[in-house]
């Protein structure tokens, strides 16, 4: 009997019991987030600084809703990164289904809130929540949708944020598909560390 349900509300153990899903704790893994970091510019940095600014006032008027989340937030940050000139590919809401066939069908469904591609392939599947939720609440969610990739033999990273904390992920398929967490960025330090998220979409970026 097959069973459908949606990936916001899959459990991490769920991934490792039906899909194999291991969780690599090695920290040579995933290095991608930590070695050969771009440097940012000087303007990239003020306009960090704005968004940073213009977030955190925001928040002073909640609740900040998901949506808002993207359009104050994400969306700035995937501009400043240089995702949405070529040669890659933004997709906003991107329907994912990831069907897994044994003797008790499972298919997980969804919309990934930005899907960036080169050449169909996914580089960075992103997920955003509303401003308040903790990010533990939507890895499960973030790790379904990576499951989903079209080209298994291939790494694929992800990128979780409720606006104020970002945390990435990276994911190898393969016959067992294996996965590991950055460390968290969180806009209310001293620091901004908006300058290391983006740095990290941009090593990402040269990749591939």
């Amino acid at each position: 009997m097959t069973q459908t349900i949606q990936a916001s509300v899959i459990q991490i153990d769920e991934l490792e019991s039906r899909f194999g899903l291991q969780e690599v704790l090695d920290d040579q893994f995933f290095r991608e987030w930590q070695d050969g970091l771009p440097e940012i510019g000087d303007w990239e940095k003020e306009s960090l600084d704005r968004l940073k600014s213009g977030y955190l006032n925001l928040l002073k008027k909640p609740p900040l809703l998901e949506n808002a989340v993207r359009m104050a937030v994400l969306h700035p940050l995937l501009f400043i990164s240089g995702f949405y000139l070529s040669p890659f590919h933004v997709k906003a809401e991107k329907s994912v289904t990831i069907a897994l066939e044994d003797e008790d069908s499972l298919i997980i469904e969804g919309r990934i809130d930005v899907l960036v591609l080169k050449e169909q392939f996914w580089l960075v599947v992103i997920e955003s929540k509303r401003a308040g939720i903790s990010l533990e609440e939507g890895i499960a969610q973030l790790l379904a949708y990576m499951l989903g990739t079209p080209n298994p033999k291939k790494p694929i990273f992800g990128m979780l944020t409720n606006g104020s904390h970002f945390l990435f992920a990276k994911l190898v398929k393969g016959e067992t598909p294996q996965y590991a967490l950055s460390d968290e960025f969180v806009l209310r330090r001293r620091e901004n560390e908006l300058y290391r998220v983006l740095s990290v979409l941009k090593r990402l970026a040269q990749l591939i």
